[in-house]
């Protein structure tokens, strides 16, 4: 992984936690349920049109998004 990989997967957890959290919360606002593909869109909403995508795997950068909201929600991102 190079810096620019390092600051990107970085910079699209951060966003990812982002919109985890404000989903989250107009979940609890609202009693209204969402899913995970509701938070990818809310990813992909705010990223810019220039933004990366993967270029290595088979993974789209939704599915990336996807299984790091889903990392999120279930606590694993931060455990090691």
């Amino acid at each position: 992984m190079t810096v620019d990989d390092t600051f990107l997967a970085r910079d699209l957890i951060a966003r990812t936690e982002d919109a985890v959290t404000s989903i989250a919360r107009l979940a609890v606002d609202s009693g209204v349920t969402f899913t995970v593909d509701d938070i990818v869109d809310a990813v992909e909403r705010g990223l810019p049109e220039s933004y990366a995508t993967p270029t290595t795997g088979g993974m789209t950068r939704r599915d990336l998004i996807a299984q790091m909201a889903r990392n999120i929600l279930s606590g694993t991102m931060y455990t090691d």
